[in-house]
């Protein structure tokens, strides 16, 4: 039996080992970009930078130390210099891709933080094994700008795992939608008719505003906005204004919120400012073919029939008012359960003719043609509500 040298009897004593192996090392040296590792073969180890992590320019001497176990794959048993090269992010990815199987069969929620910001989407990376999130996945509504998410941590799911086709893919979304519904069940528990709530205006639309109650929206439509007239909701709220409301009516989910507070009501007191023989003032709001509606508080109109108007005779109230215009005018009729007021110009004239004769000739008012008047104003009205 021939006698074997030193070199071949420490080839004998050290193990052999093969590409897509596991081995186990310890650290003996560490630089900014590469780890050697002691494996316990004839050739040291050697992890560069870019198999131990896929973030970046990492300084590796400050995520390992000299001694640190560490485990990895091997690449290739001998490189040029005579050394193994390893990985260590690839055998972490295979773990990793272990625990997101795991996740996606049991439906878990992970965390982790965001490492890039794509185009089409979110890279998040879990025990160095990479999860897509599609744009349309990372919010439940639409996000112009994903930059904020660089470096955050989120929760998600894992919706698809297919690591062969590298289609791992993330979903935050449906995480979104589930924790809001849960908190509108909550928050529903807790609201009834009535309430007088602070809300967030999260939208304005030509018909109303939707206000954010704190997980749940309302919609304030514009016919509640106020008690006077609104045409354009964009004219008194915008994105982002708090909103004093009550809650009107719930319909299932549907939240209907209203800013006409009763204690605010214009027709308060109405029958006392309004009650007829009061001279009043007001603006022209609107016209019509048979009459000018004079808008004597917000929320408060009222009709000067054509034949009001003056005591001559108008064809139009446009040939002798316009909108904006301020009158004077007489109230000849209050009807507080309809919400009706007629006026008069022409009885306020008369009246003052009747204080003061040598202002000119006074004929004395027929009653019975005014009765007649208001009868006729009375139809002339419902039918532009009717219209309206």
């Amino acid at each position: 039996m021939s006698e074997m040298s030193f070199e071949q009897m420490l080839d004998e004593s050290l193990k052999t080992i093969r590409n897509g192996e596991v081995v186990e090392g310890s650290v003996i040296s560490v630089k900014p970009d590469e780890i050697i590792l002691n494996i316990g073969y004839k050739s040291d180890g050697i992890i560069t930078r870019n198999e131990y992590t896929n973030e970046g320019n990492v300084d590796l001497t400050e995520l390992v130390k000299v001694d640190d176990k560490m485990e990895a794959v091997v690449l290739k048993v001998n490189d040029n210099e005579g050394q193994v090269l390893l990985s260590y992010k690839r055998l972490a990815q295979e773990k990793g891709n272990q625990r997101l199987e795991e996740a996606f069969n049991n439906h878990e929620v992970l965390t982790a933080k965001v490492t890039q910001v794509l185009k089409g989407g979110l890279s998040v990376v879990v025990d160095e094994a990479r999860v897509f999130i599609p744009a349309s996945l990372v919010s439940d509504m639409y996000e112009k700008d994903l930059g904020k998410y660089k470096d955050q941590e989120i929760e998600f799911v894992i919706t698809e795992f297919n690591p062969h086709k590298r289609r791992i893919i993330g979903d935050r979304k449906q995480l979104l939608v589930e924790k809001k519904a849960k908190m509108q069940e909550e928050l529903l528990k807790t609201l009834k008719v009535g309430d007088v709530i602070e809300g967030t205006v999260k939208n304005v639309t030509n018909f109303g505003a939707f206000i954010d109650l704190g997980g749940i929206d309302g919609l304030l439509h514009i016919s509640e906005m106020s008690w006077g007239r609104v045409d354009n909701p964009s004219r008194l709220f915008s994105i982002g204004d708090t909103a004093r409301v009550f809650i009107k009516d719930i319909n299932d989910r549907k939240i209907a919120l209203s800013m006409k507070f009763e204690d605010e009501n214009p027709w308060n007191g109405a029958a006392e400012r309004f009650a007829v023989g009061n001279v009043i003032t007001g603006r022209v709001a609107r016209m019509t073919d048979f009459g000018a509606f004079i808008e004597l508080a917000p929320g408060v109109d009222a009709l000067l029939h054509v034949s009001q108007i003056s005591k001559e005779h108008v064809d139009k109230p446009s040939d002798v008012l316009s909108v904006g215009q301020e009158v004077e005018a007489k109230v000849v009729e209050f009807r507080e359960a309809e919400h009706k007021i007629s006026l008069s110009i022409k009885e306020l004239l008369r009246d003052e003719e009747a204080a003061n004769p040598s202002a000119g000739d006074f004929a004395d008012v027929d009653v019975e043609a005014v009765a007649k008047s208001l009868e006729s104003e009375d139809s002339e009205e419902a039918a532009a509500d009717t219209e309206e």
